[in-house]
């Protein structure tokens, strides 16, 4: 028997720090999402591929690997073998990731593979569609969103601790163009669903988020 959490929200709403920490005290295993599309856009990236190129795109999926693992309690990223958890978070992954993921068959592939790793699992998983459409039976749905200026500031911060340099307008810009594909997507788009509890984080404190989404865990497990 399984538990699932699903934390849904936009690009910089927190959602990758926050089921980290969640997952940590509750034992729930972590799931990210996000880093099994930006594994595929690295893919595309280093095969020189346009966006426009999309049977190329396809086609990659039948020969990459995604492997998640756990060194000295870091949670780690493989490509086809490789570590690549600082690699796909570049600039140049940022940029492209979105389109990428709302090419359908990497959305449906993807999908598939984010269940299969997650069954039988106590697992905590974070994306844009997880409450809705890989996990619409999830125990536990949670919509978490901040305002896209505070977003901008967050994602701004993260650049600079990675040494990836850029401008507060162009993250800004990054930020509400993904907001506009994710939410008007054809193929799974962001929406809060119906059943998900909705958490504006733009004036809380990431040790705040935290406890609220805990309580909500709690409260469901009672």
């Amino acid at each position: 028997m399984s538990f699932v959490v699903a934390i849904d929200g936009p690009a910089g709403s927190g959602k990758g720090t926050i089921t980290k920490l969640v997952g940590k005290k509750l034992g729930l295993i972590n799931i990210d999402t996000g880093a099994t599309y930006r594994c595929v856009t690295l893919e595309v990236i280093n095969r020189g591929y346009s966006i426009k190129e999309e049977d190329k795109i396809v086609n990659l999926l039948k020969n990459i690997k995604i492997e998640f693992k756990n060194d000295n309690e870091e949670e780690k990223v493989f490509l086809n073998g490789k570590d690549v958890t600082n690699e796909i978070r570049t600039k140049e992954v940022n940029e492209m990731v979105s389109q990428v993921s709302h090419i359908p068959e990497v959305r449906k592939n993807m999908a598939d593979f984010q269940r299969k790793i997650a069954e039988g699992k106590n697992v905590i998983m974070e994306g844009r569609d997880i409450a809705t459409n890989v996990f619409p039976n999830a125990d536990v749905k949670i919509y978490l969103d901040a305002t896209p200026e505070e977003r901008a500031k967050r994602r701004m911060k993260q650049n600079e601790e990675k040494g990836i340099v850029s401008t507060y307008e162009e993250v800004l810009e990054n930020i509400k163009f993904r907001d506009y594909n994710d939410k008007t997507s054809s193929v799974a788009p962001l929406k809060q669903a119906e059943d998900a509890i909705y958490i504006d984080s733009s004036n809380l404190s990431i040790e705040e988020v935290t406890e609220k989404v805990i309580e909500i865990i709690k409260s469901k497990k009672d």
